[in-house]
This record gives structure tokens, sequence and C-alpha cells, in this order.
């Protein structure tokens, strides 16, 4: 992100729209995943218009871990990319300093 700001004013705006498309897309992708595999797995009967108790129960459940699951392979994403950066950063440090 560093980098962006020495972009120009109208391609920074670029930048942050497309970025914003990007988060919009993704988050709509990560709904629509929940959504398909909660319903899949816990709903089973077509008899009436709602859901029963164990099927709603069951959904809330799922989204639930699902969303907990989520933010735990975003937060653990987020430290490795962190580990990656520093790791390059030491590198690019030590082969400055050992010209």
């Amino acid at each position: 992100m560093e980098n962006v700001q020495n972009l120009p004013p109208h391609q920074q705006k670029e930048f942050m729209a497309h970025l914003e498309k990007m988060q919009m897309k993704d988050s709509l992708t990560l709904y629509n995943h929940l959504v398909m595999r909660c319903f899949d797995t816990c709903v089973s009967s077509f008899r009436s218009k709602a859901m029963d108790k164990s099927e709603s129960q069951c959904v809330e459940k799922c989204a639930q871990r699902y969303i907990k699951m989520s933010q735990r392979v975003g937060l653990r994403f987020a430290e490795h990319q962190a580990m990656q950066q520093k790791r390059a950063q030491e590198m690019a440090a030590a082969a400055a300093g050992g010209k």
C-alpha cells in the first residue's frame, strides 16, 4: 500500500475504486459459499415454507463456524504475509550490507 502513495492522484483514485470492487466481490463470494454450504448441510425437508427449529439451529451454528473459520484463515494469511515481508526486508538489508 506504500507504493499507492507514489501514484498520481487520479491513479490512486482508480486503484482504490478497483480495490473496493474486489473487496465487495470477495464479500459476496464468502456470503454465497456460506449460504450454499449451510443450506446443503442443514436443510433436508421441504414440507413447509419455513425451516423447522433444528434446521434453523443448524444453519445458525454452521454460519458461526464458517465465519470464525474465515476470520482465522484471514488472520493466518496476514501473519504469513507479514513474516514474508519481514524476511524480504532482512534479505534486502543483508544484501545491501554485504556490498
